[in-house]
């Protein structure tokens, strides 16, 4: 109702690469909204979801997997996009695989212990546990880490559970105006989403190295009467990758813009004209300079 007390805040999806934090927004949103692959870090950005429901609205903010960083410029980078954004979130929901706890999720509970606002588990993935007696045991065991208020079984991909990790979320929102329209989904720019869905199909059609060295930028985006004209390029940082990126007769580059195509025509309700370059730019993952103009900064 208008006249009930709106409520409105920041709800950071945190966890470890690969635990389904994406596939979770997009579900919650019942939009698909962040690009999902089986491989680790594919979230390079933190992204914005905003969910509206009568007077409750909850802005997700899907992060970068949480992981040892090593020396490469651009997992640095993800793991600062993943933890910068906590002091500034009203409410953190991590989410943990069923009853699997790891050196990685101990990392990312590290930087929970300090917070002043409401820790959610969603323990995710409970599908797949083949013997569902050890549910109980794990969510005690997570219990006694002191670090959350609710824990909530789901299964992202299924649906299973959404409602009431939802429900939880929204009793925690503070009482705010709503920050924006009830029609608005994101606040990137089709921009971003166009280059982020032509990485994703990068990420599913090629093996397990060249998509974490390959980035997307969308260099032209032109309005016409029949549609869409949008041009973008695929960085990777050698020549042997620019060849398996493109394959044999250029049938690989090809499978993957017609796939891509299909998704940003969804995306923008009209014909889309997609053109794709493979250009190699050396050492681009570990370099400040190129990562600030790829888009990494």
């Amino acid at each position: 109702m208008q006249s009930e007390t709106q409520r409105c805040g920041y709800v950071a999806l945190i966890g470890r690469p690969n635990v389904g934090k994406s596939t979770l927004m997009n579900h919650l949103l019942q939009q698909k909204l962040a690009i999902t692959s089986r491989k680790p870090q594919t979230t390079r950005h933190t992204l914005l979801g905003v969910d509206t429901q009568a007077q409750y609205q909850a802005i997700y903010v899907d992060t970068p997997g949480i992981h040892e960083p090593g020396d490469r410029q651009i997992n640095r980078y993800m793991v600062r996009e993943a933890t910068a954004i906590l002091k500034d979130v009203d409410i953190v929901v991590m989410l943990v695989e069923q009853d699997k706890w790891t050196a990685e999720d101990e990392m990312v509970a590290s930087y929970l212990s300090n917070l002043r606002v409401p820790c959610l588990a969603a323990m995710n993935k409970v599908d797949q546990l083949a013997d569902k007696s050890l549910l109980l045991p794990a969510m005690q065991r997570l219990g006694k880490l002191d670090l959350f208020t609710e824990i909530v079984p789901i299964s992202a991909l299924k649906g299973d559970g959404l409602a009431n990790l939802r429900q939880e979320i929204f009793t925690r929102l503070p009482e705010h105006p709503h920050v924006f329209p009830p029609d608005q989904i994101t606040d990137r720019p089709e921009r971003y989403l166009i280059a982020e869905i032509i990485r994703e199909k990068l990420m599913r059609r090629l093996g397990d190295e060249i998509p974490h060295r390959a980035a997307v930028v969308v260099e032209a985006f032109h309005q016409g009467d029949g549609g869409v004209d949008i041009s973008a390029d695929i960085y990777v940082e050698r020549n042997g990758q620019k060849r398996i990126v493109i394959g044999k007769g250029g049938e690989k580059l090809k499978q993957i813009g017609e796939e891509a195509r299909r998704d940003v025509e969804a995306l923008l309700d009209q014909r889309v004209m997609l053109r794709l370059w493979v250009k190699v730019q050396s050492g681009w993952t570990n370099n400040p300079a190129t990562l600030k103009r790829l888009g990494y900064d």
